[in-house]
């Protein structure tokens, strides 16, 4: 039996913008996030009256993810639950920085983090290893709770990147070549323990205009 499970990165917040990291910071969404929410939350409603149905919805824990997701659950009458699994990955030490101010404060931790190691975790933070396998077994009993079931679960780019990387067996230290959009709708179903992408990075609410996650003046996505 398959669960299709719509995952949505959080909209826009003003350190999207500038490139910070936010990990567990709790950042709210800025003005323009709040504007995709919304446009978002139009979008799954009419969906949700041509016959597209949800039976849950699912969010981070952290306010932008949301904020995100409260719009659409109240238009479509549904309660949101929590989960602090769909968490961001965190960055420790490095959030609040940006990619310069990493370089500058932790010159030998940004070097190890550049080289891409999986193992890697940032002073007092998760690396990709733990952050992956944490979204993963987060996600477990999400999908078998609602077999045969479609479900929203609004997170963050890092859990959509864990995600993708599943689906399409990309190891942890390849390079992201994929886009991971605020506020885009990305379909993934999950059928015998083995996940399949259906669609990817829509984001025609909004124009077809996102923008992508990522890190200032660094190669790694």
């Amino acid at each position: 039996m398959s669960t299709q499970i719509l995952f949505i990165r959080h909209g826009e917040t003003d350190w999207n913008r500038i490139k910070r990291i936010q990990g567990h910071i709790d950042i709210p969404l800025a003005a323009s996030g709040i504007a995709q929410a919304r446009r978002l939350a139009v979008r799954l409603a009419r969906e949700a009256k041509g016959g597209a149905r949800l039976d849950a919805i699912y969010s981070s824990d952290l306010q932008r993810a949301q904020q995100t997701a409260q719009p659409f659950a109240d238009a479509l009458g549904m309660p949101l639950i929590l989960n602090e699994g769909l968490r961001e990955r965190s960055f420790g030490a490095f959030q609040g920085h940006d990619s310069d101010e990493i370089a500058q404060r932790f010159p030998d931790e940004y070097a190890q983090w550049q080289t891409r190691d999986p193992g890697f975790a940032p002073p007092e933070g998760e690396s990709e290893r733990v952050f992956y396998h944490r979204v993963l077994h987060a996600l477990e009993p999400i999908v078998a709770a609602h077999p045969d079931g479609r479900i929203a679960c609004v997170a963050h780019g890092g859990v959509l990147d864990c995600v993708y990387r599943l689906a399409k067996g990309i190891a942890l230290d390849a390079p992201r070549d994929y886009p991971l959009l605020n506020t885009s709708i990305n379909v993934v179903d999950f059928d015998g323990g083995k996940a399949t992408v259906v669609s990817w990075a829509d984001v025609a609410h909004l124009d077809g205009h996102s923008e992508d996650d990522g890190f200032h003046k660094s190669p790694r996505a």
